[in-house]
């Protein structure tokens, strides 16, 4: 699948982020940090948020019968 580069750039961005809310969550860094932290943590939200609706979208395609979709309900089985 030609979509690696997605996927990992997702889970990378969100590894990143969890590493800096741990740090952010410390305190142990100084308010200058923190700010430049919680902008970096803005701009991997943003970038996981984005990979997650074009997963989304391309879901909605692939689930598109004849020009009808065809949901069908979630069973966690």
């Amino acid at each position: 699948m030609p979509k690696k580069k997605t996927t990992t750039l997702f889970e990378d961005s969100l590894a990143e982020l969890e590493q800096l809310v741990s740090q952010l969550e410390q305190g142990d860094i100084s308010l200058e940090e923190s700010l430049k932290s919680f902008e970096r943590g803005v701009f991997l939200t943003r970038t996981c948020q984005k990979a997650l609706q074009d997963a989304e979208q391309k879901v909605q395609i692939l689930i598109e019968k004849n020009g009808t979709q065809s949901l069908e309900p979630f069973t966690d089985e």
